[in-house]
């Protein structure tokens, strides 16, 4: 490993296979991870019970604690902690993925139908099969992902289409799905629709760590997709015409980074329900503390999604308990403003520029 300059003249870590990466970019995730620690911190400590940091440190050093402590720290917050970044690092991850290739800053997984494939697979399987094991919902939901996303790409055309046609027809196909959804919260018995309502609001309530160990397998799979389809996204950025002519293999490839777009989307949607404009914040606001393309861009969008989550998560912890709000709901009141100040501090960058 070597310090070096790539070609713009930025400072870069260069290993010795070749792989370089920019040093504001690892500042950047460095910076990320501790605001990740802090907030994990902050949210060991909120709740109606009073336990926090301390107890947590002295359990893990042996000490007991008191029954109604233990069961808010183990049972009740830290499974929040772990899947909130979990959840919101992989819808994160799947948004940046997804901009890439449609080359659409606007794109997400909501855009794009996919979060509506996951949640009607999941919904039609609770008001038809309500019987059936809670186990399965996460592969409900990948296959709905699935079934939209491998619609979208035979819709399309396959390799020889544009951004702007994947765009158009996913949201034509959300908004069909999103209808379908309309009729099953409208057409089932009401305490059906009260509980789907509140799901699709999402939520972190029913946080476990089983649920957590369920997860954690796709979230592995998002790290290794990071590593193998960064290269390409990077080349994506570039526009299918000039990925062609470096040598992308577009037909192969823009297939498979959808499917892993829709792993990360819909095993995200099982967990919490979906999570409202998340997969266009993160990845907007990490390009504002770090402009990055290809892995480093992936890596900090992720980063930024589990700590965007895990703040909102925060926020409605702190509120009054007669205070109910959906995590959804705490993810805009969080991520939105901040995503209008940066935007307002882009511009006044290209306006004071010479």
């Amino acid at each position: 490993m070597r310090r070096a300059r790539a070609l713009d003249g930025r400072p870069v870590l260069r290993l010795d296979n070749g792989f370089q990466i920019r040093l504001y970019n690892l500042g950047a995730a460095l910076a990320l991870c501790l605001a990740c620690g802090a907030l994990a911190a902050l949210a060991v400590s909120i709740g109606a019970q009073d336990a926090g940091l301390a107890d947590l440190l002295r359990s893990l050093t042996g000490e007991p604690l008191d029954p109604a402590s233990a069961y808010a720290l183990w049972t009740v917050r830290l499974p929040r902690i772990v899947i909130g970044f979990l959840a919101g690092g992989a819808v994160a991850l799947s948004g940046a993925v997804l901009q890439s290739l449609a080359r659409n800053p606007l794109a997400d997984p909501g855009l794009f139908g996919l979060n509506q494939g996951s949640m009607v697979a999941i919904m039609l399987l609770l008001v038809f099969l309500p019987a059936a094991p809670r186990e399965i919902l996460p592969l409900a939901a990948l296959l709905g992902g699935l079934g939209v996303g491998l619609l979208l790409i035979w819709l399309v055309g396959g390799a020889r289409s544009g951004g702007l046609a994947i765009l158009l027809m996913g949201l034509a196909v959300e908004t069909l799905l999103s209808a379908v959804t309309s009729i099953l919260i409208l057409y089932t018995p009401p305490e059906t629709s009260y509980g789907l309502s509140a799901w699709l609001a999402g939520s972190l309530f029913q946080a476990n760590w089983s649920g957590a160990a369920a997860f954690a397998p796709w979230f592995a799979v998002g790290l290794i997709g990071i590593a193998v389809f960064g290269r390409s996204l990077a080349v994506y950025d570039l526009g299918p015409d000039m990925a062609r002519a470096i040598g992308e293999p577009v037909a192969r490839s823009r297939p498979l980074i959808l499917v892993f777009a829709v792993l990360m989307s819909s095993t995200a949607v099982s967990a919490v329900g979906p999570l409202t404009f998340l997969g266009v914040l993160a990845p907007h606001l990490a390009a504002f503390v770090s402009p990055a393309t290809g892995r480093a861009r992936l890596v900090l969008s992720s980063l930024m999604g589990g700590a965007l989550v895990v703040a909102s998560d925060c926020l409605l912890r702190g509120l009054p308990s007669t205070t109910a709000l959906p995590i959804g709901l705490a993810i805009t009141l969080v991520g939105v403003p901040l995503f209008m100040i940066t935007l307002r501090l882009r511009t006044l960058r290209r306006l004071q520029a010479p």
